[in-house]
């Protein structure tokens, strides 16, 4: 099913199936700086409840979640899921345990009577046939979380894989600890029966925040270099977050493909096509501006998100820092205002 929107400034199309999405502006060579009708992807934290992987949360958690938090209620979003423009086509789904919030299924299910499709990334910890199942039957795409050691992980994708879902994904934080663990990763996805037929690996990098998070930043570029080279050289299917943008773009200047790179890369589009909103129904640009020098914005009992929150001065003010950045390799490179996450000059 295709979901279309279509405007004399802004447009897209959206496979609701396998995931293609297209954007243009005023014509197909026309690439908008942001949506003026507010965010197609909205990243949503319904729980933050999490035990993590064999009731050991996560050291590098920048949530710092334990198995003592917060639900967000059914009612609750759906209240914060009708307030929602039309050009809305996903919902990424924060959660920790998979069983943490009782109406998560539920939310899924609604996201889909509304024509929205619901994602979700999980630690792979207690996935029964069951929970399987219904993110099979529910979910366009989900990811798992790699730690070590890494069955947990990869029993989880094999497991999704063999019920039929076709978007799995592996997520994997990039950081001076986890370095050569990212390479171990690509030799897993080659030669481990268990991830044959995944979609790809997601290499996340790590970002300064989290009360008991103490890795440490991959800055350089150089490091970063070889970890993309590897993976074009061995053909391994990568894909990164909106905050590595910038280092991919500067790892591959020189490919013979940088512009089908450029093209197909979406550097950070918080507050440009993408909202957060956490457990407590306050939005943010992103995840990781929550706790910063920002104010978050009520949306549950906002009269109309446009003009309340995608059109308020504090969201206009960080798309501003987004949008007039200048790169001598990417007219659509945009950095991170917030976090120093690369090397001067990138």
């Amino acid at each position: 099913m295709l979901k279309k929107f279509r405007s004399t400034e802004y447009n897209f199309t959206f496979d609701t199936v396998s995931g293609f999405f297209a954007r243009w502006g005023k014509n197909k060579e026309d690439d908008p700086s942001y949506s003026p009708y507010g965010p197609e992807i909205l990243d949503i934290e319904v729980s933050t409840i999490c035990h993590g992987i064999n009731g050991k949360p996560c050291v590098h958690c920048y949530k710092s979640n334990t198995g003592v938090g917060k639900n967000m209620t059914l009612e609750t979003f759906k209240t914060i899921l009708d307030k929602m423009p039309k050009v809305l086509t996903q919902v990424a789904f924060g959660i920790g345990d998979i069983d943490s919030n009782p109406d998560l299924f539920k939310m899924f299910e609604y996201c889909r009577e509304k024509t929205i499709i619901p994602n979700v990334t999980i630690n792979g910890w207690n996935l029964t046939d069951e929970y399987a199942d219904k993110l099979v039957s529910l979910c366009g795409a989900v990811a798992v979380s790699r730690y070590n050691p890494p069955d947990v992980c990869y029993n989880a994708v094999r497991k999704l894989l063999d019920k039929g879902l076709k978007q799995v994904n592996i997520h994997m934080m990039v950081s001076e600890e986890t370095y050569a663990d990212c390479f171990t990763v690509m030799e897993d996805y080659l030669h481990d029966e268990r991830l044959k037929g995944m979609n790809a690996i997601v290499f996340l990098l790590m970002k300064p925040k989290g009360k008991r998070n103490n890795f440490k930043m991959l800055k350089s570029l150089e490091k970063y270099q070889k970890l993309i080279n590897y993976a074009l050289d061995k053909e391994v299917a990568i894909g990164f977050d909106s905050c590595s943008a910038p280092l991919f773009l500067h790892s591959v200047v020189d490919h013979p493909n940088f512009k089908q790179f450029d093209t197909v890369c979406e550097a950070c589009e918080s507050s440009l096509f993408s909202s957060y909103i956490n457990v407590e129904g306050v939005y943010f640009p992103c995840s990781f501006t929550e706790g910063e020098n920002f104010k978050g914005i009520d949306v549950v009992n906002c009269e109309n998100f446009l003009k309340n929150v995608w059109f308020e001065k504090g969201t206009k003010h960080f798309r501003n820092l987004l949008t007039t950045q200048e790169s001598k390799i990417s007219k659509t490179l945009r950095k991170c205002p917030v976090f120093d996450l690369y090397e001067e000059g990138i």
